[in-house]
């Protein structure tokens, strides 16, 4: 009799095996030149009547549609419709999970706490289903992070259209990161504990490990020591500048903490992901130029006596107070990346204006991650990595796209999802 474990495994291979993702597309083979079309640019400018061409991979006209300009190569009529950068998502494990209820597709946390060397780039699968249904939301960039522990690992950083990791990478080990403490944690009634938060008594202790493992890293770097100690020698890049720190916080106190503790230690690069109470302490973050990835607005109010509405808002509050803001949703199932364009619409309903919306998950998450000389707006110069929409990207309704282009190269818009619904579409013949 055979074992069922190894039907099911067997079973599960087979689904994914005849469920690839679509073959990537080739390198842009000859110019291309969309005409009239609305360009968004995603440097809160607009173009009503614009023409955009790109040869090469590399975008060589952004304009108005009446300069006279030779169109070169294939023309994209493009009246009626909007262009947009690709969308970039930050702080995601995407590629790294892919049935969540499946341990053997879960590749996004390793054993350990302080485990920086642990690179999240050598485990990402370009071939995965989820990364496909980004595309057809516009989601053409992401920051594929390391999740759990207290140091959870180094982020690179990937174009969604590739072959295998190596043809994916973007920016490879950009960043590392942590995960702040909490000075309150919620009781485990389960084991007897009072419901509700409760202090945590191991705070001190906790940050006394990080600054301990942050002090010998430092000194591992500037010793120049023969003898190799992994997880330090991965913090090198924290210390040079040529990485970022992305800490993980949402309190004050907590954001205070993890910001001082990594200027005293000689990090300059510092991000900080998620940060609910930063509109609390915005002059402190301005004083140390900290950029913010807030986290999604689909969300509640963490506690009872906060705005209905502040999860809504928080960017603008951010944004308006002079801060480097963007948009990223970490503590959300990967599949929900691809809402990361209405959130930033939530944020257009809160009073922001669209085009400032827009570069929540464009020009300034570019800039957070390092790509603002390659991706995020579209520029003379920079990758011609943008989609065609219908309608307005930032709204559900709108967000249908025809077209998308990563580095210049057209790709598919197919996924498993939209094989089901022509399928069924089909089925009971709708229209």
């Amino acid at each position: 009799m055979k074992n069922p474990i190894y039907g099911f495994v067997l079973a599960l291979v087979t689904f994914f095996m005849g469920t690839a993702q679509q073959t990537p597309a080739p390198k842009q083979q000859e110019a291309i030149s969309i005409d009239g079309v609305t360009a968004h640019l995603g440097n809160g400018k607009v173009i009503e009547n614009a023409l955009i061409m790109f040869e090469d991979g590399k975008l060589t006209f952004v304009g108005n549609a009446m300069t006279k300009i030779a169109r070169r190569g294939t023309v994209i009529k493009g009246k009626g419709r909007h262009v947009y950068p690709g969308f970039i998502a930050p702080n995601k494990s995407l590629g790294l999970v892919e049935v969540d209820a499946v341990r053997a597709t879960i590749d996004q946390d390793e054993i350990g706490e302080m485990i920086p060397h642990v690179r999240s780039l050598i485990a990402y699968n370009a071939e995965s289903q989820v990364v496909e249904s980004m595309r057809p939301n516009g989601i053409l960039i992401g920051q594929i992070t390391p999740q759990g522990g207290r140091i959870s690992g180094t982020s690179s950083i990937v174009q969604f259209d590739a072959w295998n990791w190596e043809d994916a990478a973007v920016k490879v080990d950009d960043g590392i990161h942590l995960n702040w403490p909490n000075t309150f944690r919620k009781g485990r009634w389960w084991m007897g504990e009072p419901r509700g938060y409760q202090p945590n008594k191991k705070y001190a202790e906790q940050l006394k490990e990080v600054e301990t493992f942050l002090q010998h890293a430092a000194a591992y770097n500037k010793s120049g020591s023969t003898q190799l100690n992994p997880a330090f020698a991965a913090m090198k890049g924290l210390y040079d500048g040529s990485q970022k720190l992305y800490i993980k916080a949402d309190g004050e106190k907590e954001i205070i903490d993890g910001i001082t503790m990594a200027k005293e230690n000689g990090i300059e690069q510092v991000v900080l992901v998620g940060g609910y109470h930063a509109f609390k302490v915005t002059d402190f973050l301005k004083k140390h130029n900290i950029p913010v990835l807030v986290q999604r607005t689909h969300s509640l109010p963490t506690f009872d006596d906060e705005d209905y509405d502040l999860p809504y808002k928080l960017p603008k509050l951010l944004t308006d107070a002079g801060l480097l803001v963007g948009l990223q949703n970490g503590d959300a199932a990967n599949f929900q990346t691809r809402n990361l364009p209405f959130y930033a619409g939530q944020v257009v309903a809160q009073g922001m204006d669209k085009e400032q919306a827009l570069q929540l998950i464009t020009r300034n998450n570019a800039q957070i991650l390092g790509l603002q000389d390659s991706y995020g707006t579209l520029e003379v110069g920079k990758s011609a990595t943008l989609f065609i929409a219908d309608g307005d990207a930032l709204d559900m309704k709108g967000n249908q796209i025809t077209k998308a282009f990563i580095d210049g190269r057209d790709i598919s818009l197919e996924t498993h999802q939209t094989e089901l619904w022509k399928r069924y579409k089909g089925k009971y013949g709708s229209k």
